[in-house]
């Protein structure tokens, strides 16, 4: 079983630092591993203590999973050192939870300019069809996404962007669309050009990157949409799975119809049980059991507020994985399920509203 690291072993110097080839949870100049797990509320696990994430950022007085921003980090923000430097430095509080992923269609490449704190050169983000690297996703608060902001210069250096290019999937197999990214805001944070051609960052070391000019690409080839203003964790993602009242042509459906594009039916790995109060009650773990309908959302953060008061203090909203590697919102079941009927894998949806009458 993997254990705790501390910043030691992940040093920042030379840029981008050295990154674990695992996810971690980073506070106190300390990394712990986790794990995806489909058992646990939040699907993933901290090891050692074998404990739900968010039960563990629950222990530390922070938000869960759901209230926190996918953000791609490809430089040195996967590095823990540089972590505790935005602690030191810039104010960042909390833990910082960092998950791994493969990153397809794009890569990270050397910019044109230097940074000014330290002479290094940074990198930056083009596109590369049919490339693979590994990269990191933060799940950032408001408040730290305020802090990468200030780091990356948003608005001078940097652009705060959602990345349509290319794939992102995380070690769960979720897939974030439209993943939030720095990309290229001035001349000097674009890709140098080298020969007519980009330089990747895994291809030349930051001591040869120094050599390499100043000459920059006039584009980095990405489809981008910038954000403006702050972005809010009821963005992302635009899908939610119903199993129940939700579900349409049942009684609360009514709700949920003005809110929703279009519908399909579809499955969720986990246990499905019957409150006996009119309604079903989903626990996350394996299996293919539990049949429902993916709905794609108007407007996120308008239809959630409404669900999440629809839904009450028994229900919880998190994000989870279909079986095709779509993320979506779902309310899982956080009471005692004692005493409760399951109902078995393979359950269509007709049958389960015969029985719970949603």
């Amino acid at each position: 079983m993997a254990q705790p690291f501390t910043d030691e072993s992940h040093p920042a110097e030379p840029y981008p630092g050295t990154r674990p080839d695992h996810c971690f949870v980073h506070v106190d100049e300390t990394g712990w591993p986790v794990r995806p797990d489909l058992t646990m509320e939040s699907g993933w696990r901290v090891e050692p203590e074998n404990i739900d994430l968010d039960q563990w950022l629950a222990n530390h007085g922070e938000p869960p999973l759901s209230a926190r921003m996918p953000v791609l980090g490809y430089g040195s923000n996967a590095n823990p050192s540089k972590v505790t430097w935005l602690r030191e430095e810039l104010g960042l509080e909390g833990p910082a939870v960092v998950l791994r992923a493969r990153c397809e269609g794009f890569s990270a490449v050397w910019a044109a300019g230097m940074r000014a704190r330290d002479g290094q050169r940074p990198a930056t983000l083009a596109a590369e069809p049919g490339h693979v690297e590994e990269h990191s996703v933060w799940f950032a608060t408001p408040e730290q996404l305020r802090v990468l902001d200030r780091c990356e210069g948003r608005g001078l250096r940097y652009r705060l962007v959602r990345l349509h290019t290319g794939r992102v999937v995380l070690y769960n197999g979720g897939v974030i669309d439209s993943v939030l990214a720095y990309t290229a805001g001035s001349k000097k944070r674009m890709p140098v050009l080298v020969n007519g051609r980009m330089v990747r960052c895994e291809d030349v070391s930051q001591r040869r990157a120094l050599t390499l000019g100043e000459r920059p690409a006039m584009t980095d080839g990405l489809d981008v949409t910038e954000v403006l203003g702050e972005p809010s964790a009821d963005d992302w993602p635009e899908l939610l799975f119903v199993y129940g009242t939700l579900q349409p042509g049942a009684s609360a459906w009514h709700l949920m119809e003005p809110h929703v594009v279009e519908s399909e039916e579809t499955h969720l790995p986990g246990t499905l049980f019957d409150t006996g109060q009119g309604y079903p009650a989903l626990r996350p773990g394996a299996g293919l059991g539990v049949p429902g309908f993916v709905l794609r959302l108007r407007s996120p953060e308008a239809a959630l507020p409404l669900l999440d008061e629809y839904e009450g203090e028994d229900y919880r909203r998190v994000r989870v994985v279909l079986p095709d590697g779509r993320i979506a919102w779902t309310y899982i079941w956080t009471s005692a399920v004692k005493g409760m009927s399951e109902l078995p894998d393979g359950w269509d949806v007709n049958q389960i509203r015969s029985t719970s009458q949603p």
